[in-house]
């Protein structure tokens, strides 16, 4: 039912706890969180499946733990709209009211899983970040996190007067730019897939798939691999086309990166997130990724003013949550 987790039971009696949740297709983890820290030792994790509600995930943690917060925070993949998040793989549908009834507390939020990743920011330490272009610390407040995953989408964070605002976001169902001759033939298989060419369809799992059967109908000889076998194929160079459509994947990202930070000015910085952010983060210095981004005629000199890391703290999104209910709870004290 859960794993990873030592089964002490958590001590509550002389802290303002939050109960905090990072809903994924699959799992859900749940902690305890005191202010923006999270507890230690209180991070557990549960099957979806084997749940099936979110109200049975958190009864079971707190009948385990023994634990009575005071206010409770989720974030979950999928997009949140007038509170309500409604998950891309699983078939839940959460809002405050659901929180609450869940939880039985009284104070709730509800985040999609970018804006939870963009109020973690503040609180990550240097081990928690892996440096990948224009290595330094960010010279602004505003910042941009950018997940590829599962799915592709972004969080835009500003900071003003002390609070964190990150407002939701579909960047992924953007149109791809494709500037070259070659790349324009990528929008025609898509195209003959029934997709088009978005941001997403290139720069997600799934996308990293379709630049793969690209080129391999492009070299005469379709057929398709798991991301995974792709990734193998990469690493060991035993795969050309592999190998390509890894290429083209870092050069797109690096030029969507750089449409972003333009429009942003994240000079706070840009993060990344995400399994497949961690995959062709080795690769982003031979394949091209730094002279896509800057690839911006005489604007080139100033994309080096926006640093690059890659998020590697796996709590971040329960971190961010504890965070912004710190932030609530202290501009409305109960």
């Amino acid at each position: 039912h859960r794993s990873g987790a030592p089964r002490e039971t958590v001590m509550t009696q002389t802290l303002d706890l939050t109960l905090v949740a990072d809903i994924g297709g699959t799992n859900t983890r749940v902690a305890l969180a005191s202010g923006p820290t999270l507890q230690p030792g209180s991070i557990r994790r549960y099957r979806n499946a084997e749940a099936g509600s979110l109200s049975e995930v958190f009864q079971s943690y707190l009948a385990e733990t023994g634990a009575r917060p005071v206010a409770a925070c989720v974030a979950g993949a999928g997009p949140v709209m007038d509170g309500v998040l409604r998950m891309t793989n699983l078939s839940w549908v959460i809002d405050e009211a659901c929180v609450r009834e869940a939880s039985g507390v009284g104070r709730v939020a509800v985040l999609n899983d970018l804006q939870a990743q963009g109020h973690a920011l503040s609180h990550l330490g240097g081990d928690d970040l892996r440096p990948l272009l224009n290595e330094g610390q960010g010279a602004g407040s505003t910042r941009l996190v950018i997940g590829l995953g599962t799915g592709m989408n972004i969080a835009m964070v500003f900071e003003h007067g002390g609070i964190t605002l990150v407002p939701p976001s579909e960047a992924g169902h953007m149109s791809l730019a494709l500037r070259r001759p070659d790349e324009l033939g990528l929008a025609e298989f898509l195209r003959s897939e029934g997709e088009f060419a978005s941001v997403e369809e290139a720069l997600s799992g799934r996308g990293l798939q379709a630049l793969y059967r690209w080129r391999r109908a492009e070299a005469g000889d379709p057929g398709a691999k798991p991301p995974a076998e792709i990734m193998a194929g990469v690493a060991d160079g035993s795969d050309a086309q592999a190998i390509e459509a890894a290429e083209y994947y870092v050069r797109f990202t690096g030029r969507v990166a750089g449409d972003l930070a333009l429009a942003q000015l994240p000079f706070g910085g840009i993060y990344f997130i995400g399994g497949v952010s961690r995959s062709l983060a080795p690769y982003f210095d031979r394949m091209g990724f730094g002279a896509s981004f800057r690839d911006k005629g005489r604007f080139s000199e100033f994309m080096d003013q926006f640093p690059v890391w890659l998020i590697e703290n796996d709590e971040a999104a329960l971190l961010g949550c504890a965070s912004h209910m710190a932030e609530i709870m202290a501009l409305a004290p109960a």
